[in-house]
């Protein structure tokens, strides 16, 4: 990619940007949000068009125009937020697009699928349909996507944000092998250590702009901290903070939540919660881990009101809401961060003004008699903008202009804005800069200090650690373990992560 420029509205994403990749070798890119990324390799994916520059393939000038350009090109991207069909089987996902001819060949298609799900260890069964599949399962079908249509450039976009620590160890293995077989990997990611780990070159963008290129074997010869030191200072010239031990929480006598044998059923109709009980009381961080799955998620969903539950109470200040909804809840002071940013918390095509008010529009001073007060949303979403460090050219501006993590300070800001008094907050920091996932953390805990009640699930050990007062393990289900921070090791925690008492 030589002399990549793009412009958007009030921000220039790349600046005259050059960038190689060699065949056989994992390159990895880092920078905050927001410093052109995504943006860059959205480019060399044909999904979006640059101003200036040029791109070569084999030392030949290549014109891609739209992602089908750039699939036939043998370049093909995993993007931070899926795209596959739900309600389509993992094979006709596969499919999609590359039918060759009227009738639909299955059976060479299933020989094709299953030859690549073992040569690269990316196991599953193609019949499933992907609403029925975990994150971690998903994020295969999309690496087998690009497989299967014969790519050899993989892009991968924040891959490890929302998988377990043994997902991410297997997802890195199936890189390692990727490479060996001759395919050329683009990771795009914030994890440092996992960077370090893997990369032969990695790129340090920063505000549109090549900050650095670094050799992986030259980085890894020095100690750990001084090589992310290094890195860190590139993309925002500063050092990385280390974690201030975290005070010790003023906890009010009774429980502000109660879950007493909650069941609840998931997507398949099948039980995904099994009689769970736990309780969270006002100024406590109470964290929750698993492998990536869907009970974390449906444990969230059940208890801001999204799912409901087949059977056991919900207990909010000692009242059961177990038949309120959504915005009942909301009002009661309970307020839910999804994971799904995209699609589910917010509308891209809105402002970040009316996304803003998308849970209290009907309320004063928004709005009066049914009308919208337009000149005090903008006020307040710009006071919103201004907290939160959301970088945007205004409240008018769509949120599709946004980074993923921008969206995500957005979601946090419209959540935390009512100051609630339960927080439930799946996966807050996944797909964030190094940055910003300590100023995420740093609010969580905050809010905790001014009273709030915070569910924090996470699958990230380290902010596990790091936030959590109390930390409870998902398994199949079901509560594995309840303990005290303090009584917490990653090796416990890891053993009942794989069901191991």
């Amino acid at each position: 990619m030589i002399g990549i420029t793009k412009s958007f509205p009030g921000v220039v994403a790349n600046n005259d940007i050059d960038f190689d990749l060699k065949a056989g070798e994992i390159h990895s890119i880092l920078g905050e949000n927001g410093a052109g990324k995504t943006t860059l390799m959205n480019i060399l994916a044909g999904i979006i068009q640059p101003d200036k520059g040029a791109i070569k393939v084999r030392d030949r000038t290549a014109k891609i125009r739209a992602p089908q350009d750039s699939l036939k090109l043998g370049i093909g991207m995993v993007y931070q937020h899926f795209t596959l069909i739900p309600n389509l089987s993992v094979l006709e996902n596969l499919m999609l697009g590359f039918e060759d001819g009227i009738l639909l060949n299955r059976k060479k298609a299933r020989d094709k699928f299953h030859q690549i799900s073992e040569s690269y260890g990316l196991m599953i069964a193609s019949h499933r349909k992907v609403e029925e599949l975990s994150i971690g399962e998903r994020q295969r079908t999309e690496i087998l996507k690009i497989l299967y249509h014969d790519s050899d450039v993989l892009i991968l976009d924040e891959p490890t944000s929302v998988l377990s620590p043994a997902e991410a160890a297997k997802l890195y293995q199936t890189i390692e092998l990727l490479r060996d077989a001759g395919k050329s990997i683009i990771l795009i990611t914030h994890n440092l250590a996992e960077a370090l780990a893997v990369s032969d070159r990695i790129t340090v963008m920063r505000a549109g702009r090549i900050a650095a290129q670094l050799p992986g074997d030259k980085l890894r010869a020095l100690d750990a901290k001084t090589a992310s030191d290094k890195i860190f200072n590139l993309m925002f010239g500063t050092a990385p903070r280390t974690a201030a031990p975290l005070a010790t929480p003023v906890l009010q006598d009774d429980s502000l939540l109660v879950l007493e044998d909650v069941a609840a059923l998931n997507n398949k109709g099948q039980m995904g919660m099994k009689c769970i009980s736990l309780e969270i009381k006002s100024g406590e961080i109470l964290g929750i881990t698993g492998m990536a799955g869907e009970a974390q998620q449906l444990l969230a969903e059940v208890i801001s009101g999204q799912k409901r539950a087949t059977s056991g109470k919900i207990l909010y200040r000692r009242r059961d809401i177990g038949r309120l909804d959504i915005a009942k809840r909301y009002a009661l002071g309970i307020s839910y961060i999804t994971a799904d940013r995209i699609n589910e918390g917010c509308v891209l095509e809105m402002t970040l003004s009316e996304n803003s008010i998308l849970q209290s529009f009907k309320d004063r001073p928004f709005s009066k008699f049914g009308i919208l007060n337009q000149a005090h949303i903008n006020a307040s979403t710009a006071d919103l903008i201004s907290r939160f460090g959301i970088r945007t050219t205004g409240p008018e501006a769509p949120v599709k202009a946004l980074s993923g993590g921008n969206i995500q300070k957005l979601l946090l800001a419209r959540g935390l804005s009512a100051k609630p008094d339960l927080i439930i907050c799946n996966s807050p920091t996944y797909g964030l800069d190094a940055r910003t996932v300590h100023f995420v953390q740093d609010l969580l805990k905050e809010e905790s200090r001014r009273g709030a009640a915070v569910l924090l699930i996470t699958a990230d050990m380290e902010e596990l650690f790091s936030c959590s007062d109390r930390i409870g393990v998902l398994f199949k289900g079901e509560i594995a373990g309840l303990m005290q921070r303090r009584e917490a090791t990653t090796e416990n925690v890891g053993k009942l992560m794989l069901g191991v008492s």
